[in-house]
Formats: structure tokens, sequence, C-alpha cells
């Protein structure tokens, strides 16, 4: 067995082992979603490993691109099972995150979005300078209120200074209004889809289980080490460079 068929064999016997094999009822299914339906068991359908695994590596592919040229890939997923994993693998990452509620206009009008997390950051850096002490006790209430009602909202995002060149979601059905404005922005989607989503929709889908905590995870985990290690290909490639460069002005 060759090097590769040896990695799809251990990534296929990985997802197996948290759970991605799963999907939902044939009633459930959308037709996008059926070449990669392997068979039923126990009235639930069971995706194809092998070929899910196939389009994790193209996802993996793509991501660790965007990593080489050192650009923001923002993270999406609001449904419980996935705002956790969300939340630590973006932060580990550096990236931004929405795990709680997808606010509408996000990237659609992102100019004013950006206006409101300025707004929260002023705040919050009036507060740990102690400069809010001159309003009164009912002022400070009211101000500690909004900045924890924008904390709510934009906390994931407030790293996130331009639109980025693209965005991993988890469940593509259950983000429908977050993946619309995506694609009015014509920004790429990595998207893990269970078998309700229509497929189509998106970039570069994995089709998979998206309503198990351990699925989601091993998933999320699978991108983020392609995006560090194409950050690393990046950083390597600039060393050769400088060494290149330092070598010919030696010359």
């Amino acid at each position: 067995m060759s090097e590769i068929q040896n990695k799809n064999a251990t990534l296929v016997e990985s997802m197996f082992k948290a759970g991605s094999h799963f999907a939902y009822t044939r009633a459930r299914r959308h037709p996008t979603a059926a070449p990669f339906i392997f068979g039923l068991k126990n009235r639930v359908e069971i995706f194809d490993l092998e070929k899910t695994s196939e389009k994790l590596v193209e996802a993996k592919g793509f991501i660790a691109s965007c990593a080489r040229t050192g650009k923001k890939v923002l993270f999406v997923g609001t449904k419980n099972e996935a705002r956790d994993a969300v939340l630590r693998i973006a932060s580990a990452l550096e990236m931004p995150y929405v795990n709680l509620r997808w606010i509408g206009g996000t990237l659609t009008n992102f100019p004013q979005i950006r206006k409101r997390i300025d707004k929260y950051e002023d705040l919050m850096a009036k507060r740990e300078k102690g400069e809010l002490v001159k309003y009164t006790k009912k002022e400070r209430l009211l101000i500690d209120r909004e900045i924890a009602k924008l904390e709510n909202s934009f906390l994931g995002i407030v790293s996130m200074k331009e639109m980025p060149a693209a965005v991993v979601i988890v469940d593509s059905e259950k983000e429908h209004i977050a993946l619309a404005e995506i694609k009015k922005q014509g920004i790429p989607v990595i998207a893990i889809c269970g078998s309700d989503c229509n497929l189509k929709k998106v970039t570069y889908p994995i089709p998979a289980n998206d309503s198990a905590k351990a699925s989601v995870e091993f998933l999320l985990k699978e991108l983020s080490a392609a995006y560090t290690e194409g950050t690393k290909e990046a950083a390597k490639a600039r060393i050769t460079e400088v060494k290149v460069a330092t070598v010919e002005v030696k010359k």
C-alpha cells in the first residue's frame, strides 16, 4: 500500500471513530448528498467516508493555500455541537469566528459592523484606563451593559479588519443566512455538511456528520492542521528567499 493510500486509510479510520459517518434519515436527505451515501443502518443513512476523505483533502489543500498567502479565514458555527470547537480552534489560529449568533450584515454591510466593533474596542480601552469613573454609577451601568451586548455580538470578529479570504462553516443548512451573505460577497466556503445540506451551494463541501461534537471537532482540527502547515511552508519559503538573496548580494 502506498503512502497516500495509508494516509487515506488512517483518515477514514479516524473519521469513523469520531462518528463522521452518520448521516440523517433518507427522508431528510438532500439530493446533492446522494452520491456520498454508502448505505443504511437502523434507518439512518451512512456516509461513504472514502468519498468524504477526498473532499476533506480538497478542502485542506485550499485552506493551506490561504495560509501560504497569509489570508484570514472566518470560522462560523453557532449550533450547540459546534460552538466550543469553533471558539477553541479559531482562537488557537488567531482567526475570527462567530459561534453564538450570526448578525445580519456582518459581511454585506461590513463597514457599519466595523464601526460597532470600533465602538466596542473604544469603550473597552476607556474602561481599562479608568476613564469611565467620571460618569455616574447609573451611566457606568448602562455603558457596561452596552459593552456586554457588543461583546456578545462581535467579540469573535474584533480581529477581522477586512473581508476574510474564505469561510469555514459547520452545517451550511443551519447557517443559511450567513451562507447567503458569503456567497453575495463571492467568498469561497468550506463547510461540514450533513446529508440535509445542499452541497452545491458550497465551494468545498465536506459531507459528514455535522451534529456530533466529536465529528465536528475532528474535522475542524484537520482543517486547522492544514492551515498551520501552510503557514509553516510560507515561513520556510521566505527563509529560503532571504538566503538566496543574501548569497546573490555576496556574489
